[in-house]
């Protein structure tokens, strides 16, 4: 933990670069998704891609199951605005025509494309400059692997990871990261830990499958955050099951805890009792609603009555303090002015477009 900060101390590793998003070697925890669209329709995932961006995705992933999506990385990628990776299984022909089409980097799986395939996707992602990620699965190890350990235990997903940084690394490719993604926490924890001491490769962070937003919120949290708090993560993904902008939101905000980047707002709200006179359910899921895709730190209190409220309102950049019919807007420390409850919301967002703007 580094004592100026309050930030976790971060793991040292070489620089890897997805298009112009550097990963690792200290640069900036990096957030990223995947589309949940039919990459063969164009229309749609340039979309969506469109709306993380605006949520603040940094680079974004396509599935490429067939030769028509590998076709179609070259349209999306001439529409969108940040780096594309195109997910490849099984077929190295999509990862060689995806590179060519125009993709910043391929995610492959050494547990299901035969390593006679990946001397040609080398060569070509050598001749193209680009990156890539080694992305072991527990869902599909090597089946030794899984017969070795008695199922896809951590030190399954340690064991294929070495293999495939060996294979690279004898064939001279050195440009890629790695992710050892299981939907066990616990396991996922332990193999990335294992990981960061065997090697200094960039490590891309994600619990996989890890179900609807509230699961998945609490999976992540704990996974991804425990690891960052350790150091170790250069690139996270939260997977949602669900709109994939969520996964952007919930990224930031477990950054955002750990105090490694202060990205969009911070809306610290009470959970609310008896003493509450206003609604503050009501207030608070307005409130985000409004702010959803600003990309500047605010620390945003909304409080529903005089115990903790005036503390906590007084503490943040803006912030109410709630009472009966009414309230106090406070900014930085001072009390700005009384306001009726019915004005909350704009009052509120009004101070915060004031702060942001000087």
């Amino acid at each position: 933990m580094s004592e100026e900060s309050g930030t976790p101390k971060r793991r040292k590793t070489k620089p890897v670069y997805v298009g112009s998003v550097k990963i690792g070697d200290n640069a900036p925890v990096v957030v990223q998704s995947m589309t949940c669209t039919d990459t063969r329709d164009i229309e749609s995932t340039v979309d969506q891609i469109i709306k993380l961006e605006d949520a603040g995705c940094e680079i974004v992933r396509v599935a490429v199951p067939d030769k028509e999506a590998a076709a179609a990385v070259a349209e999306i990628k001439r529409r969108i605005h940040i780096p594309l990776i195109a997910d490849i299984h099984f077929n190295d022909t999509l990862a060689i025509q995806s590179i060519r089409n125009g993709a910043d980097c391929i995610r492959i799986n050494p547990g299901n494309i035969g390593k006679d395939r990946l001397p040609e996707i080398i060569k070509v992602a050598r001749e193209h400059g680009i990156s890539m990620r080694i992305g072991v699965n527990a869902g599909s190890l090597e089946k030794d692997l899984l017969e070795k350990y008695g199922g896809p235990a951590p030190q399954a997903l340690v064991e294929s990871a070495l293999r495939g940084i060996e294979y690279f690394e004898d064939r001279g490719f050195g440009n890629f990261k790695l992710s050892l993604k299981s939907s066990s926490v616990s396991a996922m924890i332990e193999a990335y830990r294992v990981i960061a001491d065997e090697t200094d490769y960039p490590l891309h962070l994600g619990v996989t499958e890890a179900g609807t937003l509230v699961n998945s919120a609490i999976k992540s949290s704990i996974g991804i955050g425990t690891l960052l708090y350790d150091g170790i993560g250069d690139t996270i993904r939260v997977s949602i099951t669900g709109d994939p902008v969520s996964e952007v939101s919930v990224a930031y905000g477990i950054l955002r805890a750990l105090n490694i980047r202060k990205v969009g707002p911070d809306i610290i709200s009470c959970p609310t009792c008896g003493r509450c006179e206003i609604n503050l359910f009501k207030l608070s899921e307005e409130v985000e609603r409004r702010l959803a895709g600003m990309k500047e730190y605010l620390k945003v209190a909304i409080m529903g009555c005089v115990v903790n409220g005036p503390g906590e309102a007084a503490e943040a950049d803006v912030g109410i303090a709630g009472g009966r019919n009414q309230g106090l807007l406070f900014k930085r420390g001072k009390v700005v002015r009384k306001i009726r409850e019915e004005e909350f919301v704009e009052a509120l967002i009004d101070e915060i477009n004031t702060v942001i703007s000087k």
